[in-house]
């Protein structure tokens, strides 16, 4: 037990980098109301772009703003497909994710994996054990920063107007809102985000790797999810949502590393991973089917005082 909680700060380091990503995956999941898959292939983009460039002598905060900047333009992408091209999101999103396996490996001048090293480089953040209270503290630095603006940009009219187009397309029209530009500007705003997670993990990982991003979605919903399931009662407000998705991600990696404790294989992870987001995804399902049994048996038996009396 006390080696596992020594072991802690490297999956809430973890969970805390990928809880950057599950915030670009609640812009769309939650606040546009789009099933966006181009993240699997963005956040590979964003460790691509930061790697290559780093590694290339480029300061590593310009770095990580052009990744950025790249993550922002796969979202463009996916957004002109979906509104301009009319294919549906879900496709628009796999289309996008599908071009940027090439354009990743591009990125890496045709290399599957490219290192970059602490020992070599300034890294921003890092898996290694000394630098570790650093990471969290970064990562919590770069938390409070992108949650405290997007919380002033959708408080914004544009942000207003996003939000009601994931609320309501056919009344955000109707009041004059372009639609089709709010979903794209959200999808860009999402994907960067995602793209600046991955440049984050890439210094973390020690690499930027082709398949890095795979099942990305997969984490970043359970991290959404989990928050949601936990806090939905507690946090109300917008800034306090964006930081229960944070806190579903951290939690999301300790559970993980507790079952990795407990000898579960690691070929096992994905499958496990698929377990515990449909299990979260199914509680609120199962918590109003209890509620509305529970309420008919609560009528009945009042209707059946009612009667007696």
């Amino acid at each position: 037990m006390l080696e596992f909680l020594q072991s802690l700060p490297s999956p809430i380091a973890q969970g805390m980098i990928w809880g950057i990503m599950a915030i670009g995956v609640y812009i769309t999941y939650k606040i546009l109301d789009l099933a966006d898959l181009t993240v699997d292939g963005s956040f590979a983009t964003g460790g691509a772009v930061l790697v290559v460039l780093t590694t290339n002598g480029v300061n590593i905060y310009l770095s990580l703003f052009v990744a950025f900047i790249a993550g922002c333009l796969a979202g463009f992408v996916t957004g002109i497909f979906h509104t301009r091209f009319g294919i549906p999101a879900i496709l628009a999103g796999i289309l996008t994710q599908l071009a940027l396996y090439s354009v990743n490996l591009r990125i890496m001048g045709g290399r599957a994996n490219v290192p970059i090293s602490w020992r070599n480089y300034n890294l921003i953040v890092s898996s290694r054990t000394d630098d570790l209270p650093r990471t969290i503290a970064v990562s919590a630095i770069f938390i409070i920063a992108l949650i405290g603006l997007l919380y002033w940009f959708f408080g914004t009219e544009l942000g207003y107007s996003i939000r009601a187009t994931g609320c309501n397309q056919a009344m955000s029209r109707a009041n004059g809102i372009n639609t089709d530009s709010r979903k794209i500007i959200g999808l860009v705003l999402s994907n960067g985000i995602v793209a600046l997670s991955g440049a984050l993990l890439a210094q973390f990982s020690g690499s930027a790797d082709i398949n890095m991003g795979r099942g990305a979605i997969v984490i970043g919903l359970a991290a959404v999810i989990i928050g949601e399931v936990i806090f939905s009662k507690i946090f109300v407000n917008f800034a306090l949502r964006l930081v229960s998705a944070v806190i579903g991600a951290i939690i999301y990696y300790i559970v993980i590393a507790a079952v990795l404790k407990l000898g579960l294989n690691a070929n096992d992870l994905k499958m496990f991973s698929a377990i515990i987001v449909a299990l979260f995804l199914a509680l609120p399902y199962w918590k109003s089917k209890y509620n509305e049994k529970h309420m008919k048996q609560s009528k009945a038996v009042k209707k059946g005082d009612n009667t007696d009396a």
